[in-house]
């Protein structure tokens, strides 16, 4: 049986309940005014930065900083909210000085939850995504307008330096690599030519083209042992005819004359021998050193290749090092300066102590309302013949002789009530 159902009844409980919604009223917008009192402004600032393409093609001048900007992006947002970074930033800018007891740890969170950095991708070419971005904006929200716009420039400022540094130092490594490799290269390039050097002079004979020589010199030399020794068989002969034909002493003298003609034959015989073993010698380690030369000829080309390959790249790099130290590679232009902001994004105090005022009386008004649901009495003749279907002769108030035990939450109910009885019976 509910005790509302006509607009009389609902006119009558706000007239019995009014101490109780204007309790829970007055109650309700006090605390919505220190509330709103309490909260503070925030001012939200945003500086945009524009990620320019190369000036020069890659086609004419390939950049050595490679990657997607948005995986440099990452990177740099990444050492820009460092804790370290952070707090010089809070530093040098007196932020949150309303906050002297927060530890550094708090103020680094709090500085964090106050930064936000977006970045915009580029528009797609093809069906593929190539994780370039277009634009990067940095918003920061504080409670004082000038702190928010010089925190967004603070921000902008380290990010474009962060990437011109990082480039310029990925190239400047790139470089570096590239010149080392190629002054190792270089280096045992030399080495090479050192170790290939000694074995030709080691192995003079044994070099590449000389075989054919060696062998028409070894023909060389049979010829000229032949006639020796025809020479030597006259000789010999012409030694037995004159010990035959010659007095003795014409003989001695003549066979004197004769033997010193054979040492020196039989020397220039043994000089034309001893050097044709030699040539033979040459001609049977030949192909051993053939094969040699031929290990040295890979290790050549294989050096000189590499090196080749390294000096490209070791140029390639110098020029990109040009381009980043010129600013003519990806580049990144503020676009859009944070401004100072005029209004703060947070919610009005006015709205906020006038909603908490409307909410307070919808709480008393329902509180009323529940009050009479715990309390459903039948006070007026219309609603006995509503809900019993006759009317009343007499109405008789409820006397109750002892005091009852009324709760603290009874006594508000009551104060609310006024003084109006608990009820009472109708006959």
């Amino acid at each position: 049986m509910g005790p509302i159902n006509t607009l009389d009844d609902l006119i009558d409980m706000l007239r019995r309940r009014a101490r109780l919604i204007l309790f829970v009223t007055l109650l309700g917008s006090v605390f919505s005014l220190l509330f709103a009192l309490s909260q503070k402004h925030l001012y939200s600032a945003t500086e945009v930065i524009q990620i320019a393409r190369p000036m020069i093609a890659n086609d004419l001048a390939p950049s050595t900083v490679a990657g997607s900007s948005a995986r440099r992006l990452q990177l740099i947002e990444q050492r820009l909210m460092t804790r370290g970074s952070l707090l010089e930033i809070i530093g040098a800018y007196n932020l949150y000085a309303e906050f002297p007891d927060l530890k550094p740890s708090e103020l680094v969170d709090r500085f964090r939850k106050a930064v936000k950095i977006e970045g915009v991708a580029a528009a797609r070419e093809g069906y593929s995504d190539d994780g370039t971005v277009a634009v990067l904006s940095i918003t920061a929200e504080m409670p004082i307008a000038a702190q928010a716009q010089q925190v967004a420039s603070e921000l902008s400022r380290r990010t474009i330096a962060l990437s011109v540094n990082s480039r310029i130092e990925q190239a400047r490594e790139t470089l570096a690599f590239f010149s080392a490799q190629e002054e190792e290269l270089s280096a045992e390039m030399d080495t090479l030519e050192a170790q290939i050097a000694e074995f030709r002079n080691e192995n003079y004979l044994a070099l590449p083209g000389s075989v054919e020589f060696r062998r028409r010199e070894i023909g060389n030399l049979n010829q000229a042992l032949l006639l020796l020794d025809r020479e030597i068989i006259l000789v010999n002969r012409e030694a037995e005819d004159v010990q035959r034909t010659e007095r003795r002493a014409t003989a001695k003298r003549k066979q004197e004359d004769l033997d010193e003609q054979l040492a020196t034959m039989s020397a220039q015989r043994q000089l034309l021998q001893d050097r044709k073993s030699d040539l033979e010698n040459s001609l049977n380690t030949s192909p051993e050193i053939e094969r040699k030369l031929g290990v040295y000829d890979r290790q050549t080309r294989l050096l000189r290749s590499q090196l080749d390959v390294m000096s490209t790249h070791r140029a390639e790099a110098e020029v990109g090092l040009r381009i980043e130290n010129a600013r003519q590679g990806e580049n990144l232009t503020v676009i859009e300066a944070a401004a100072l902001p005029d209004f703060p994004v947070t919610g009005g105090r006015k709205r906020m102590a006038v909603l908490g005022g409307i909410l307070s009386i919808a709480l008393g008004v329902a509180l009323a309302f529940w009050a009479e649901l715990r309390n459903p009495v039948i006070r007026t003749a219309a609603q006995m013949k509503r809900e019993l279907g006759f009317n009343p002769v007499v109405m008789i108030p409820y006397l109750d002789p002892t005091p009852p035990k009324i709760s603290f939450w009874r006594r508000i109910m009551q104060w609310g009530n006024g003084s109006t009885p608990k009820g009472g019976s109708v006959a």
